[in-house]
């Protein structure tokens, strides 16, 4: 599963790119693939071995399985992904099919690269956070998704004193705050929690905004998209940045983590680890039938997770728009969906895959992950808006951890995001 996580943490440089580059961009980029019977396929996952060869394997099966059109695969390394896509744009010359963050879909429908999908698949089999939507219309589907979670030794739990939190009974905000008490008594840590604060990039969004979520508040107002102010700097959203800054006057967890969380967890150095299914078979590894996978704590609106990973959508200019939308609904077959999710070691989007994986299908080892994205994912904003609302967020939760103001800090990224929002006319279609 760790090239889920690489795939996380290199999310940033898409928001850097997208945030920075698509604003100018409101014309359809059309490129005339597609018209002489070959669509050509972009990814970012050149450096992904495993990914590719799974999604190769799937060209390869579907080019056999008719003879109307050709997909050809080009991959690129990840870190430059987002920027070729953005120069193609720029030049009119997008492939048909392309492979996006799920984050960015609207910024990209915005900005009139993709085209509302048709699939003929039935895509209320897929977990919602594996469907990219924009302006109620859907612009790309994805074949996995990954879970935040928290990892523990039964152990440690059991020696102090603290209950084992299930999907049923997850902690509240009270058990936690206790839990963690009882643990940083038995002096066997520093500091018994690791929230992998020193994170960069879409991890501090990914990661920290579901507690934010957890606590009312949120990064902007869902009703129309139009302005963060209340949802990111409301009482509710003060209260959670107090309370987060707090694990760190508290001696809970550290200001600054080491860079590798699950490996310091792994090696004794905290008791309660914050992070993803990728960590799980590593985890699992190591730790046998003393490792438990903990839902996020409810920290009084239920428990929340981020959601939305790499998905699939087609381009606004492409000139066989039904092949491409055929080739997407090929995709998601479930020995498809499957054998993607397989490689990467992630969450399958549709029951029928899971059913085709032991980890993943019921009592499965994994398959709690999978019960945490159904019934916790929350998507992050689906606005054009996100990447820049990425950016405020991860540098306010780092003032934040630094010891800065929680109301003044969440009313200038307030502000920020606002600006941002009208200074784009709304990020109106």
């Amino acid at each position: 599963m760790k090239t889920a996580l690489k795939r996380l943490l290199a999310a940033s440089v898409a928001a850097a790119a997208i945030g920075g580059s698509l604003a100018a961009c409101g014309s359809s980029s059309g490129s005339g693939d597609g018209a002489n019977g070959t669509l050509t396929l972009w990814t970012h996952n050149a450096g992904n071995a495993a990914e590719l060869a799974a999604d190769q394997s799937i060209v390869d099966a579907y080019n056999s399985s008719q003879s109307k059109v050709k997909i050809k695969v080009q991959a690129f390394p990840q870190d430059s992904y987002n920027n070729s896509v953005v120069a193609a744009a720029a030049a009119h010359k997008l492939p048909c099919i392309v492979d996006m963050d799920e984050p960015n879909v609207a910024n990209w429908a915005w900005s009139k690269y993709l085209t509302p999908l048709n699939l003929s698949a039935d895509l209320s089999q897929n977990l919602p956070s594996t469907v990219g939507k924009w302006n109620g219309q859907t612009y790309a589907v994805g074949l996995y998704d990954v879970s935040l979670a928290m990892f523990a030794r039964k152990s440690d739990l059991q020696a102090a004193g603290v209950r084992i939190p299930t999907v049923e009974k997850p902690w509240t905000k009270d058990e936690f705050d206790a839990a963690l008490a009882k643990l940083k008594a038995l002096g066997k840590w520093t500091t018994p929690l690791d929230l992998g604060t020193a994170g960069t990039g879409e991890w501090l969004p990914y990661g920290y905004s579901p507690l934010l979520q957890s606590f009312g508040g949120d990064l902007i107002n869902r009703n129309d998209y139009q302005s963060a102010d209340g949802a990111l700097n409301g009482d509710k959203a003060v209260a959670w940045a107090q309370w987060f800054r707090g694990l760190v006057t508290q001696g809970y967890m550290a200001q600054k983590s080491g860079q590798d969380s699950t490996k310091d967890f792994l090696n004794g150095k905290s008791a309660i680890l914050y992070t993803g299914s990728w960590a799980a078979d590593d985890a699992r590894k190591a730790l046998g039938d003393d490792l438990v996978v903990l839902p996020p704590p409810d920290l009084g609106t239920g428990p929340k997770i981020g959601g939305g990973s790499w998905q699939w959508g087609v381009t606004s200019g492409c000139q066989n728009t039904q092949a491409a939308e055929d080739f997407l609904s090929y995709m998601l077959k479930p020995e498809n969906v499957a054998k993607v999710a397989t490689a990467t070691g992630t969450i399958p989007a549709t029951s029928s895959a899971a059913a085709l994986m032991p980890a993943y299908a019921p009592n499965g080892a994994d398959s709690i992950f999978r019960e945490f994205s159904k019934d916790y994912a929350v998507m992050r904003p689906e606005t054009p808006a996100y990447p820049f609302i990425a950016t405020e967020f991860g540098k306010a939760v780092q003032d934040i951890l630094a010891g800065g103001d929680p109301k003044s800090t969440l009313d200038k990224a307030t502000k920020d995001i606002d600006d941002n929002i009208k200074s784009n006319n709304g990020y109106k279609s």
